[in-house]
């Protein structure tokens, strides 16, 4: 049997990438060292320079940790994604000669072909290898991105958007469901643009996923405003459950000035798409990024973004500072921000998003709700980490639960006890 050390950096669609090509390698048992593997494969981020940082210590400590193996003990090294999808295989080999197999974002359909002709092993069926555990998995829905946002080098690195057949994606959902995975959460660049590469749009795909045996709950990341249609949404709040009404929509940024200068689809009026939510759903958990500091943004941009985030009242909210990576057009700007304004404009809406947070989440106190079971939390005995409804895997806080019947994959019933920051705890 396959012994596989695998690491996947960077987001959930790197994930379900490293997923599907291990799964697709036949039999594999998962080691916790390069050391004990027969091969290693690092998926790489390169999104904004830190990920890159990451990525390439990453590659770099692996080459040092089995480097003083003998040489027919070492590892097959293999490391795809986005470093190499945004360097170039040539540069990079060239400067990491450990690394016996580059794998690049312009054909990841070849990924599983590539290694399994390097590695003689046989053919074998496409699957998942799940690196989630038995509550949740992420299903990627395309590859690349159809927009032109002036700060993000994903286009560049990825390509031009293309949706995953539907007819694949329906059967991975299905084989995901059958082997006990309550909850499917949809991922791409751009979800909302699943299907209009040929004609269509997001509906065609949720019809199949919503008939699902066994699928609790149904999740929607990364909607980009314009897709937010008033059909889309009309068709999901009369679909009921399993879609859970959690809408991702990242904004950037609330200033149309400012939106107009990053490039972004909508750069009219978020009010607008935000409101449209509510319309259909008037007790959505929207969660939301935003952007401090990108080049032009005066103190009177930032302050509509402030003034914004106070009259929304996102549940969840990330927030950046800007940082120009290499080869997009924003990183050419003029009006730079310093780096210390943008850390304190960042600083200063997390503080206001923290309070925000806090009083919305407090609201749940006393309530009993539904809450599914991802892992232990490791605390101590009995304690295990889970999520309401309005929490989003890897995204937003936990709900903290112990009692009966509490255990990793688990939906149960739960009285919430205590809120948090970002955080529930809840008592079964």
């Amino acid at each position: 049997m396959l012994r596989i050390y695998s690491q996947s950096l960077g987001c959930p669609k790197t994930r379900v990438d490293s997923e599907r090509l291990l799964g697709s390698l036949g039999p594999v048992l998962t080691v916790s060292s390069p050391e004990q593997a027969d091969l290693v494969f690092i998926n790489t981020c390169a999104f904004i320079a830190p990920a890159v940082q990451e990525s390439v210590q990453a590659v770099l400590q692996t080459a040092e940790d089995i480097s003083g193996l003998p040489q027919g003990k070492r590892p097959f090294f293999a490391v795809a994604g986005c470093l190499p999808g945004r360097y170039g295989i040539d540069a990079l080999a060239s400067e990491i000669p450990e690394v016996n197999l580059w794998l690049h974002t312009n054909a990841i359909d070849g990924w599983a072909t590539q290694l399994r002709a390097a590695l003689a092993l046989p053919e074998t069926s496409d699957g998942r290898l799940l690196s989630t555990g038995p509550a949740y998995a992420w299903l990627k829905i395309g590859e690349g991105c159809r927009h032109q946002c002036a700060f993000c080098a994903i286009p560049s690195i990825r390509g031009r958007y293309v949706s995953e057949p539907l007819d694949a994606l329906t059967a991975e959902a299905s084989a995901l469901t059958a082997s006990g995975v309550k909850e499917l959460v949809l991922v791409a660049q751009d979800v909302t643009a699943y299907a209009t590469d040929f004609g269509s749009d997001p509906r065609v795909l949720l019809e199949k996923l919503l008939t699902l045996d066994g699928l609790e709950r149904l999740r929607l990341m990364y909607l980009y405003p314009a897709g937010l249609t008033p059909a889309l949404l009309r068709f999901l709040r009369d679909a009921g459950k399993p879609f859970v009404p959690y809408f991702d929509i990242p904004l950037q940024h609330a200033h149309p000035d400012v939106l107009s200068r990053m490039g972004r689809p909508f750069a009219g009026n978020p009010q607008e798409a935000v409101d449209r939510v509510r319309e259909y759903f008037p007790d959505a958990a929207l969660r939301t990024t935003m952007m401090t500091g990108f080049p032009g943004e005066t103190d009177a941009h930032f302050q509509t973004l402030m003034d914004f985030v106070e009259k929304n009242r996102f549940l969840h909210m990330g927030v950046f500072a800007y940082q120009p990576e290499e080869g997009t057009a924003a990183a050419a700007m003029p009006d730079q921000i310093p780096d210390t304004v943008k850390e304190e404009r960042r600083d200063a809406l997390m503080e206001l998003q923290n309070g925000i947070s806090a009083e919305l989440l407090s609201r749940y106190e006393g309530q009993r709700l539904d809450i599914l079971v991802d892992a232990p939390s490791g605390e101590w005995p009995g304690l295990h980490t889970g999520r309401a409804w309005f929490q989003a895997p890897e995204a937003d806080g936990l709900t903290y639960i112990s009692g009966p019947g509490v255990e990793p994959g688990a939906l149960v019933e739960a009285d919430i006890t205590e809120a948090r920051d970002y955080d529930l705890v809840a008592l079964a």
